[in-house]
């Protein structure tokens, strides 16, 4: 598969997934949502290893990339399906808007993948702004506790990002199908105990909407976004892979709105414009000037 179609498919499939997870909830608690679907995409992972005859490694070397991963996965999946309890679905989206910033500065920091110019610090400041003009006033954001929730998908961000970089350095040459596998593998047990220790009952019904949402993204939004995902991180840097997260944000907003009628606030157009410049700063820079406003060698 090209890289470009690659691409497109991951940000069609995450643009689908904050309001699949709302459409989970339904009917059980976050850790149930999140655990069924672990156990679905773990499944639906080893079936198409079987089929396509792609090796599972299970050698000394490849560990180091499944603990990274699964241990990531964990931590991003939790404060993510909690969070989701309390805000919109477009605005779970929005949130992770910061992964380009964040990963960026630890891609710098780790990888010396990019350097830290004073453009690309602007478009940061510009974006982070963008986020602060979204979410400033409180409005729309789903619900009272719309606060905590926020701060768990901030959380979400930091360590969805670490694990990024710290994978582009420990993944190698493993088949991104195969690391897909051993994510959720190395996930399970933690999501497992997880939902034992806040939940530990199986909801008595679920609507078929929770049952629908729960099966796509186990087996479109896990398995075949996160094999994807691993894809592109071995053809792409890590800043630019994160990019993802700021083309989905809008995608998100208008499937919120439209299929589960989520207030959509004037604010977030204009937040959503002030983030996509900074961004646009951070990974571009400065746009060349016209030849005529160019200051001609005396």
């Amino acid at each position: 598969m090209s890289v470009p179609v690659a691409y497109a498919s991951v940000v069609l499939l995450w643009s689908t997934t904050p309001l699949a997870i709302n459409w989970s909830l339904e009917g059980g608690s976050f850790a149930f949502a999140v655990f069924s679907r672990m156990i679905v995409g773990l499944l639906c992972a080893v079936a198409v290893l079987l089929v396509t005859g792609v090796g599972f490694p299970l050698h000394r070397t490849v560990w180091p990339a499944y603990l990274v991963g699964g241990t990531s996965l964990f931590g991003t999946m939790l404060c993510t399906y909690w969070g989701a309890q309390f805000i919109h679905s477009g605005l779970l989206s929005v949130i992770f808007g910061l992964s380009p910033l964040v990963t960026s500065v630890m891609a710098a920091l780790w990888l010396k993948e990019r350097a830290l110019t004073p453009v690309r610090i602007v478009g940061m400041l510009l974006a982070l702004g963008g986020l602060v003009i979204v979410f400033g006033d409180g409005q729309g954001l789903g619900s009272p506790q719309a606060g905590i929730g926020l701060a768990a998908v901030l959380l979400a961000v930091f360590i969805n990002s670490a694990g990024l970089v710290w994978m582009k350095r420990v993944a190698g040459h493993t088949p991104p199908l195969a690391i897909t596998a051993g994510v959720m593998l190395v996930s399970l047990p933690l999501f497992g105990l997880a939902w034992l220790i806040t939940d530990g009952h199986w909801p008595a019904s679920l609507p078929l909407r929770s049952v629908l949402a729960i099966a796509y993204l186990g087996v479109f939004g896990s398995v075949l976004g996160f094999a994807l995902y691993y894809y592109l991180m071995k053809h792409m840097d890590a800043a630019a892979l994160a990019l993802i997260t700021v083309v989905t944000p809008l995608l998100a907003l208008f499937l919120g709105r439209f299929l589960n009628d989520e207030a959509l606030p004037a604010q977030v157009w204009g937040g959503a414009a002030t983030i996509s410049a900074g961004l646009f700063l951070h990974q571009r820079g400065l746009p060349a000037l016209p030849a005529c406003f160019r200051r001609r060698p005396s």
